[in-house]
């Protein structure tokens, strides 16, 4: 398994989901194994907005078995204690995170994180 590089937010793993063609999906496709992750506070996110269907089930399940999960440690928890406050705290803990694990943000919603120091950023859309 390769060293993590990228931590997909919310809205990455969402457009992976709906479209397994779109273009994080096939971004993902070109990462090795255990490249990209995703925190517990995505994965949480993620698992409370899917639809109780079968295949939206079936589909989240097959994206955590590609994409590892990882938990939020006290690097991560300092990160965040150190951010400036703004609205949208989930998005606040995954930047910060990010920041603790030295990971490239993955997410559409880059203007939401421009205001944090030292986070890389970069856009599958």
């Amino acid at each position: 398994m390769t060293d993590a590089r990228f931590l997909l937010d919310s809205n990455i793993c969402i457009y992976i989901l709906d479209d397994a063609h779109s273009m994080a999906a096939e971004r993902l496709q070109l990462c090795d194994s255990g490249e990209a992750v995703v925190s517990s506070t995505t994965y949480a996110e993620v698992a409370l907005g899917i639809p109780r269907t079968p295949d939206a089930l079936t589909g989240f399940a097959a994206l955590f078995e590609v994409v590892p999960v990882i938990a939020i440690d006290r690097a991560a928890a300092w990160q965040y204690a150190l951010l400036p406050f703004k609205r949208a705290r989930f998005d606040r803990l995954v930047a910060a995170h990010a920041l603790a694990l030295d990971l490239t943000l993955v997410t559409n919603d880059t203007t939401d994180f421009v205001d944090i120091p030292g986070l890389k950023l970069e856009n599958w859309t």
